[in-house]
């Protein structure tokens, strides 16, 4: 009686490269980031076998050895592009049992203090391990001493 209107029929050959949602996971770290502001998407994977309509086997590397490679297809996205010159490899990120990524400043470069109302809130500009390139964000002072504070004790 009840039909999803937003279903989209979508077929995958073997071979194809596909992009695997992540957002669905429960206690995934994903880049320290929240919100509209964490990947959606991490990939591209190879399909390996195709079950029937509905079920991918994935080509998975090592580093996500704990997690089973059998996929629904509303998990999926096709990859479009061509030139994979921008895709980041698993093997620049690292990551814990839990899969977690463990992200490990390298150092601060700049500082400022941040006034919001009636407080004022001292922020570090920290230059991250975890990519490829240089990354960097600003971090509240309490959020770092809480999460690294072997980085304040070389102070």
């Amino acid at each position: 009686m009840y039909a999803d209107l937003r279903r989209r029929s979508v077929t995958f050959t073997i071979e194809e490269r596909v992009y695997l949602k992540v957002s669905p996971w429960n206690g995934v770290n994903k880049f320290g980031k929240q919100g509209k502001l964490a990947p959606r998407f991490i990939g591209p994977f190879t399909i390996r076998d195709t079950l029937n309509d509905q079920t991918v086997v994935l080509e998975l590397p090592y580093d996500l050895a704990g997690i089973h490679n059998t996929f629904n297809v509303c998990y999926l996205r096709k990859c479009k592009m061509v030139d994979e010159s921008h895709i980041l490899p698993l093997k620049d990120f690292n990551v814990d049992m839990t899969k977690k990524l463990v992200e490990e400043p390298i150092r601060v470069i700049d500082q400022k203090i941040t006034k919001m109302r009636n407080k004022q809130i001292p922020m570090f500009l920290v230059e991250w391990r975890h990519s490829l390139g240089v990354n960097m964000t600003w971090e509240t002072e309490e959020l770092m001493r809480a999460r690294y504070p072997y980085f304040f004790d070389l102070d």
